[in-house]
């Protein structure tokens, strides 16, 4: 009798093991039979295994199984990853339901192009013919040429593109037909002065007045292809629900072999100065300058077709050619590589691909995650912009050669014909971007320890989140004085008037130059395809889209004042002058060398940020003619919500640095004093002002004496009555271990005493040495040192394991974990190492404390400080350094914050643990390790689980929060906040305030506790301060050393009000407040707390009685607790709202 297995077993057992490890592609699967569920007794529903013959089970694997084998072994790090590619290509690939609507729509189309009427012989400049509903896609700049029109029914209508070669992909279906012009509309000599270019835009043109009719078209508008105002198309849809789905874009073609290709030599004119300018010229073709953007325009109409037979060839010899190129279009789209001017498209994916397969650098039996492995290793390692390919086995004598097209273009890649460079509308600087993507790809490829699926094809890297300063050139129509300036008139003709694209290569090269070392790469925006209806003109060159360019800063030059030059009597002397201008000027340095130099202003490191700024308004002004009005500088706007000082504004770390200096001349005082029972072995911050992360660093103070009293014994200075609170002093953490000794105690109590003698010891010595005010207390002792408190806290590293240790009745010593233990090794061991640790990743990464400090000021501002903790945000914010992927580790204070909120909102923290490799200690088997304990013990852990070399398995700095619903809640904001800050610094048109992601939405919350701005000490801090015009007891000059009275340390009476208030009423509501200045304290009443219960005299806390039939219930009583909250917090509380209509209980 066969063995039933019921359907709860491990589905593996079902299967046997020895049977096909991997299923071949057009095999169907082994699957278990599934028998007759037997309804007699109501019988579990069973599966029965597969019976297989002898031979059957072990039948050895074909050919194509053990290459999948090897592969899966060699190629992957893992199965899932082969699992996702392929997942990722049936995603982008068309449904045949799909496929089966764009045939029926091309069939319907092709029907109407032989309705096209004939027409009679007309001027270029008569459009008497064509109807004032339809205009013609062209900008007539000259107004008129020479030559006659008529229009005619196209000579044939062919599919060209990606979707006859099977590489359409979505999400942007476009599907390509090419419609030739009978050969009597053209003449042979249509090649100059943009005859055939002008005849291609009205043909066209009579193409949308013949479909303008007809129901069986959706929505018609014009574009561009690629940009290309040479090269008008016109974009139909098809009608009803299906009209977003696709898109068929028409192109106009002369008939193949009209036009010689040898007349498009990039070293030839076709557009002659005289007709264009409007000037005599007496001079030949020889002496015209060459027009190659215009011959190449002109020439790309002629080739679509021979370029889809050599691809289809191509494809036909490779079965995974199309998975290849889907795959390349997914890693462009991701980059933003695919679409607009100059861009690196879908076409040129193919075709790179083609090359690779026709010189061997890819065989035909490679899978397409090979493809695109190699494509992206080929990228990477090829510059086209110094040694162009050519895939063109044999061209004819006329054909150009390599060195003549990189004459003429900045990146060459020669089609099969041997006459077209397919790369001639993309800028060295695209291509320098496309290369340092593919490098970086290749990078993090093979890293085991980074998911690499996820960086490669899903993760999007918009401009603003990829670039360290993002700027943007506004008013476009001011580069037709650059084009005057720089001298540009033959390029402008040769782009046809396109001053955009013909000023933008030297604009690029001009900055290149000028910023130099201070950059890794430099990147411009593509102008997005131009749209618009078939009843308006073309938009003008000034219409489109602001101009914007990214910097990828080298963060050890980037923020340097001094531009150092040549020796003044060097022959390089004159040119560096050239490039700067009055700017440069002669300078002596301490070494005795005179050289040309530049100094640029800024003091702090905040402004020294932004001297790449200085620069690029300084050198497009002098040479471009572009004035600062017209420039937008996004690199630190949204610097200002931590900024603080008036005269030189700071972000913190000038502050910062001055607390660590401080600090370290502490830590060696302690170090040398004499005269304690034990010796130090080791004095460690704990503070986030030491790791440079502290939002608003502690400033030095100088105390005004006359707002104070003494206390009389300790002669501590107390706030007189009446006054606002006094400025708030931050106690900087420190611990000090001492060694072990037998003399130590082991009883819990004792330890304690003991370490208030060593507190009192130390305040002694320090006073007696250093004359440092002192205040020992038994947990700590503060230190009153150059205007800042040090809260010095002895530690002993036994003190934990004494704390775990206790005696049961029968009198044995019984170890067992509790709370108090774990938050003294939080204390005295974890925040230590974890402050060393994140100092000296700030060594590593200047930007790093300034990343935190933003995080932290936003998550303090939507009031979630106390779900993600300084600790946690900390740890988030190191990991956007230590695994940038695909990335690089940010190089501005605000990219970071950008990618902060990225990843607070798309990681997935329910099924991923966030690995922070600190001091990379972790090695690719941790990570397997980490993830296969998390996924086992899942339920019990944190919702937010971030592991680290020290912590693999418990995640001790998200134990205690976030919850589950406070971190869903953090992560529905940081998406909002992201896409909305992005829009705002992206949008110039959006009113330029930042800081609005910085205002929470109060209006999710039951009760507003609104604050006496006077008791808030941190009223300066808030997002929106206002005009403070009372004194904290501070006031400005030197501040001492040591000595003068201790201040009032550490009071902050809102956050002693919120403790109060979540100890009264923890159990019924939350309470939310932004710790950084914040005057609203947000209350969330909890629902479960206002479901009735029985009455009991042990649970009347803020619950009245509510009596129905013989039940007694308690409800909270809400009018108690609101009086309570105004009694708790008499004199802080200005007033209470209580926004009744949006209680449900």
């Amino acid at each position: 009798m066969k063995k039933k297995l019921t359907v709860t077993e491990d589905p593996a057992e079902m299967i046997p093991s020895e049977s096909h490890a991997t299923v071949e592609e057009n095999e169907a699967p082994v699957k278990a039979k599934r028998s007759k569920p037997e309804m007699a007794g109501g019988e579990e529903e069973v599966y029965h295994p597969v019976k297989l013959s002898r031979s059957d089970l072990y039948r050895p694997p074909t050919a194509e199984e053990l290459n999948q084998l090897k592969e899966t072994e060699s190629l992957f790090h893992c199965s899932l990853l082969k699992m996702q590619m392929e997942e990722l290509l049936k995603e982008v690939a068309l449904s045949e339901r799909r496929k089966q609507q764009i045939d029926s729509f091309i069939q319907a189309v092709t029907k109407l192009l032989q309705t096209v009427p004939n027409s009679s012989d007309v001027e270029l400049s008569d459009l008497s013919w064509l109807s004032s509903a339809v205009k013609v896609p062209f900008l007539l700049v000259p107004k008129t040429t020479k030559g006659k029109f008529h229009m005619a029914p196209p000579a044939s209508v062919d599919l060209i593109g990606s979707y006859p070669l099977g590489t359409c992909t979505k999400p942007r279906i476009m599907v390509d037909l090419a419609v030739t012009i009978p050969a009597d509309v053209l003449h042979p000599k249509d090649v100059l002065n943009q005859r055939y270019p002008r005849k291609r835009a009205l043909y066209l043109a009579g193409l949308a007045q013949c479909f303008a009719s007809s129901s069986e078209i959706g929505s018609m508008r014009y574009s561009c292809l690629h940009g290309n105002r040479l090269r008008p198309i016109l974009l139909l849809t098809p009608p009803g629900k299906d009209s977003s789905s696709f898109t068929l874009r028409i192109h106009v073609c002369p008939p193949p072999g009209f036009f010689k290709p040898s007349r498009f030599n990039p070293q030839r004119n076709n557009i002659r100065t005289e007709w264009y300018s409007g000037l005599q010229n007496p001079q030949c073709e020889s002496g015209e300058p060459p027009t190659p953007h215009y011959n190449s325009s002109v020439l790309g109409d002629l080739l679509p077709r021979a370029h889809l037979q050599f691809l289809s060839a191509v494809s036909s010899q490779c079965s995974a050619f199309a998975d290849g190129v889907a795959l390349l279009k997914v890693w462009l789209r991701q980059r933003e590589l695919d679409q607009g001017t100059g861009c690196f498209n879908g076409f040129l994916a193919s075709m790179l691909l083609a090359y690779l397969l026709t010189t061997h650098r890819i065989s035909n039996s490679m899978t397409a995650y090979q493809q695109l492995r190699n494509s992206l290793n080929f990228l990477a390692s090829t510059d086209l912009t110094v040694n162009g390919i050519s895939l063109a086995r044999d061209p004819d004598s006329t054909a150009p050669s390599l060195a003549e097209f990189h004459t003429a273009f900045q990146v060459v890649f020669v089609d099969p014909s041997g006459h077209l460079n397919m790369c001639a509308d993309i800028t060295a600087c695209t291509y320098k971007q496309l290369q340092h993507e593919a490098t970086l790809s290749m990078q993090f490829w093979d890293n085991p320890t980074v998911d690499g699926f996820h960086s490669l094809l899903m993760t999007p890297k918009p401009m603003i989140r990829t670039s360290d300063h993002v700027f943007q050139l506004c008013e476009l129509v001011k580069l037709q004085s650059s084009c005057k300036k720089m001298n540009l008139l033959s390029e402008l003709m040769d782009h046809s008037g396109n001053y955009v694209h013909t000023a933008l290569p030297f604009i690029v090269s001009l900055l290149q130059r000028g910023l130099g070392q201070r950059i890794h790469l430099l990147t411009h925006s593509l102008s997005p395809d131009p749209e618009w209806s078939v009843e308006s003109e073309a938009p003008k060159h000034r219409a489109q889209p602001p101009l914007a360019f990214g910097l990828l800063l080298s963060p050890e030059l980037a923020a340097s004042v001094l531009e150092r030059g040549p020796a003044a009597d060097s022959p390089m002397a004159a040119e560096f002058r050239q490039l700067w201008g009055s700017r440069s000027e002669l300078r002596r340095f301490q070494d005795s060398s005179i050289t040309e130099a530049v100094l640029w202003d800024g003091e702090s490191m905040c402004q020294k940020r932004l001297v790449p700024r200085q620069i690029i308004t300084h050198l497009l002004q002098l040479h471009a003619d572009i004035p600062e009005s017209c420039m937008r500088y996004v690199g630190a706007m949204v610097d200002d919500v931590i900024k603080t000082g008036s005269e030189v504004p700071s972000t913190g770390d000038e502050e910062s640095l001055l607390v660590v200096q401080s600090y370290d001349d502490l830590s060696r005082k302690l170090w040398r004093l004499e005269g304690l029972p034990l010796s130090i072995t080791a004095v460690q911050g704990a503070h986030p002002a030491l790791r440079y992360t502290q939002v608003f660093p502690p400033v030095p103070l100088k105390v005004d004496y006359s707002f104070f009293d003494r206390e009389k014994t300790s002669r501590s200075l107390v706030p007189k009555e009446g006054k606002p609170c006094p400025a708030y002093i931050t106690p900087i953490t420190v611990i000090c271990h001492m060694e072990g000794s037998g003399k130590w105690p082991h009883d819990r109590l004792a330890i304690r005493h003991i370490r208030t003698a060593f507190h009192i010891c130390l305040g002694e010595l320090l006073k007696k040495h250093h004359n440092y005010t002192c205040r020992p207390c038994p947990t700590h002792l503060d230190v009153w040192k150059d205007g800042l408190v040090f809260r010095i806290q002895v530690a002993y590293h036994r003190e934990p394991q004494v704390l775990r240790e206790s005696v049961n009745a029968e009198g044995l010593l019984i170890v067992r974990d509790n709370e108090e233990a774990q938050a003294l090794e939080m204390a005295t061991i974890h925040k230590p190492l974890l402050t060393s640790t994140l100092h000296g990743l700030q060594q590593q990464h200047q930007c790093f404390g300034g990343v935190c400090r933003l995080a932290k000021r936003w998550l303090g501002a939507q009031l979630f400080s106390d779900a993600i903790t300084e600790d946690t945000t900390d740890l988030l914010v190191a990991s956007l350094f230590l695994q940038p992927a695909p990335f690089t580790p940010p190089g501005s204070p605000q990219v970071g914050l950008l990618r902060f909120l990225c990843l607070l909102s798309s990681f997935d923290w329910r099924d991923n643990p966030l690995v922070v490799n600190l001091n990379n200690q972790l090695a690719a088997t941790d990570y397997t390790e980490i993830k296969n304990d998390f996924m086992a013990s899942r339920e019990s852990l944190p919702v937010l689980f971030i592991a680290t070399p020290k912590d693999k398995k418990q995640s001790l700095w998200t134990k205690r929060a976030p919850s589950v619903q406070m971190l869903q809640r953090v992560v529905m904001v940081a998406a909002e906040s992201l896409k909305l800050l992005e829009h705002q610094l992206m949008d110039r048109d959006q009113i330029q305030d930042v800081k609005v992601v910085m205002r929470p939405p109060l209006d999710a919350y039951d009760v507003l506790i609104h604050l006496n701005p006077k008791q808030v000490p941190l009223l300066t801090q808030a997002v929106d301060p206002p005009t403070v015009t009372f004194s904290r007891g501070i006031i400005a000059g030197k501040v001492a050393q040591s000595g003068g009275a201790l201040p009032v340390i550490d009071y902050n009476p809102v956050t002693l009000y919120l403790a109060e208030l979540r100890d009264a009423f923890g159990e019924l509501a939350l309470f939310f407040c932004d710790p950084h200045g914040g005057t609203v304290i947000a209350v969330l009443w909890k629902p479960k707390a206002f479901i009735p219960v029985p009455f009991k005299t042990s649970q009347m806390s803020a619950r009245r009685v509510e009596v129905t039939g013989e039940e007694a219930n308690t409800i909270p009583n809400i009018e108690a607790i609101l009086e309570d909250f105004w009694v708790m917090g008499k004199g802080l509380i200005k007033s209470v709202e209580a926004r009744t209509e949006k209680w449900s209980f």
